[in-house]
């Protein structure tokens, strides 16, 4: 019979002592992190979008408001839409819904499946993410359907408790992320590109817009230039013209079948081009030109669409990185495109809809 293994001696301590000077430790630390990035970057609290941030809006459907309004698309419906801006104008909270670099086409297929869901449906275009399909975020959808009601108690907590006091919780700046951005040596042969720093800011209501600091550190809008200018370069291994038409084309089904099913049930559905500008504006035209690609999707989709450079009220707007506008104009935008959307569209004085192959030029 094995004898018992005799327990080690914990030697006397102070054990509250030692106690209090780790939780003092504790506090010190984290403090000294939260003033780093403070005081050397200029970050302060927002709220995280996150998967349970997603799922908070996309439940407002099944609670009742699957008559409104629903924004989906990628980080350019999603920062250049303000909803307070909105709700002033139309008198209704709208449902943010778009994800940062994200096709919004998952998501707009799980609303073509969902019968609660018989409102307006405004879908933001980014060519390079709509019409490949990709994008990091496209099981959201499939999240919010079979999040544990742990999950929305941690969500919960998180929005209510951490994210609005605490600048180092966001996502760019956690310990391992800030480690993994190191300049470590490359392997031979592949290159490894930058992941996109922090752009935005959030509220509860997924309110997203720019962060300033995009916008007044020239330093820090020329990184975020330089990241986006990394997948400008052609690379051997990129998708070839014939398997880019072929996605495309793929993409464009699914949109297809997705719309048909809205509108069999009475949702209205409109598509939008974001503006973007510079060497981001040059690369979609020439990757996705709008006469093939745009045009194309309105053609095939029987939908409407709005085209920014079309109007003259979302023209001449600044992007300090190319692809998104600041927060004040976007403020602007989104007036200037919710009474476009009135007039011509969607409101009690537009005269009939537009047809797809006339309805994005004035």
């Amino acid at each position: 019979m094995a004898q018992p293994v005799p327990l080690r001696p914990v030697p006397a301590q102070p054990w509250g002592k030692v106690l209090v000077g780790a939780l003092l430790l504790f506090v010190l630390l984290l403090a000294g992190w939260e003033a780093y990035w403070r005081s050397s970057y200029g970050v302060t609290p927002s709220i995280r979008n996150s998967y349970g941030l997603w799922a908070i809006q996309r439940r407002r459907i099944d609670a009742g408001e699957g008559a409104g309004t629903v924004f989906l698309g990628s980080s350019r419906a999603y920062f250049d839409m303000q909803l307070p801006v909105w709700e002033r104008l139309s008198g209704h909270m709208p449902i943010q819904l778009s994800y940062e670099g994200t096709s919004p086409l998952t998501a707009v297929e799980d609303l073509a499946a969902d019968p609660k869901f018989t409102g307006q449906l405004i879908i933001g275009v980014t060519p390079g993410l709509f019409f490949s399909g990709h994008g990091f975020a496209l099981d959201v959808a499939a999240y919010t359907h079979k999040q544990s009601p742990a999950q929305r108690i941690g969500q919960w907590l998180s929005m209510n408790f951490i994210e609005p006091y605490f600048a180092f919780y966001d996502d760019d700046y956690a310990l391992l992320t800030v480690l993994a951005r190191q300049p470590w040596p490359q392997r031979p042969g592949r290159h490894w590109f930058r992941d996109v720093r922090k752009l935005s800011m959030h509220d509860a209501n997924r309110n997203g817009y720019l962060w300033s600091k995009v916008d007044v550190d020239s330093q820090y809008r020329a990184l975020a230039r330089s990241i986006w200018e990394e997948g400008f370069v052609v690379y051997p291994d990129d998708p070839t013209t014939e398997q880019r038409l072929k996605t495309e084309k793929q993409q464009v089904e699914r949109a297809v079948k997705a719309l048909a099913q809205l509108r069999a049930r009475g949702a209205r559905v409109l598509f939008v081009r974001f503006p973007s500008d510079g060497p981001y504006l040059e690369v979609e035209d020439r990757l996705y030109p709008r006469t093939r690609s745009w045009d194309g999707l309105l053609a095939e989709t029987h939908a409407p669409g709005i085209y920014f450079s079309d109007y003259p009220q979302l023209r001449g707007y600044y992007l300090p990185e190319w692809s998104h506008l600041t927060r004040a104009e976007a403020e602007q935008f989104t007036a200037a495109l919710y009474q476009i959307i009135q007039q011509d569209f969607w409101g009690p004085q537009a005269a009939e809809p537009k047809s797809a192959s006339t309805a994005s030029k004035p």
